[in-house]
């Protein structure tokens, strides 16, 4: 292995080499681009954000002394006269994991350079999250207008539940808009071929160029997973 001088890179033992291995030569990313990089950076981040925010949702749910709303009866879907408790939740859940799959088969046609069914999965995908984002929206309509929740209170017991839960969804349901829009744009320029030419702009840099598939892939299965742990902790406890 060498590195831009074409000179054989010394790796220096114990702590030294530790040390050397992470400062700024960037020898330990040396084969990452600037864009996996920048990406994992920011999904550590909001790992820390969504950590936070559960944290606190357990420690509100753990110290309220008033009763916490049974989430299988607050969330539980009616059709007709009876009531099928997490249903829609159940759902939701469904669509977004499900669309993680589509993001797979995107960026592996990536890969392959098929264009076509790249554009395609990335569509796919996207419509997946739009329609999640759709439900969310029909959940939250339910909450505000029948069950009379709000973010400062909560008629069916503790107050700190309408808050918590808004915030806690409504910042994941931002984020997973936002990826529809990035999907959205990342599949009309795969679809006329603005990375096959390396067209100039958002997204693109060179000829060939499907890395950012990749990197929009692991956004998505981020947002995906992180939905898994607001279902187990906001829904079933």
């Amino acid at each position: 292995m060498t590195d831009t001088a074409s000179n054989p890179i010394v790796h220096q033992k114990g702590w030294t080499g530790v040390k050397d291995d992470w400062s700024s030569d960037q020898r330990t990313f040396k084969n990452t681009t600037w864009r996996k990089a920048m990406i994992w950076i920011f999904l550590l981040s909001d790992t820390f954000i969504f950590s936070i925010f559960l944290l606190s949702y357990m420690t509100a749910r753990s110290s309220t002394k008033v009763a916490w709303p049974n989430a299988s009866e607050v969330f539980a879907l009616h059709i007709g006269h009876t009531a099928y408790p997490l249903l829609l939740i159940a759902i939701m859940t469904f669509v977004l994991i499900s669309s993680s799959g589509t993001m797979v088969m995107a960026v592996n046609y990536g890969y392959r350079k098929d264009r076509r069914k790249t554009a395609l999965f990335l569509i796919v995908t996207a419509l997946l999250g739009a329609t999640f984002v759709g439900m969310q929206a029909f959940e939250w309509t339910k909450l505000i207008v029948d069950e009379g929740i709000r973010p400062w209170g909560n008629p069916l017991g503790a107050p700190q539940f309408g808050g918590i839960f808004f915030m806690i969804t409504g910042f994941h349901g931002t984020h997973v808009s936002i990826g529809v829009i990035f999907l959205l744009v990342m599949a009309y320029k795969v679809w006329n071929g603005h990375y096959d030419e390396g067209k100039k702009g958002m997204f693109t840099s060179r000829p060939g160029d499907y890395e950012c598939v990749e990197v929009m892939g692991l956004y998505w299965h981020f947002v995906d997973l992180v939905w898994v742990f607001i279902f187990a902790f906001f829904y079933l406890w």
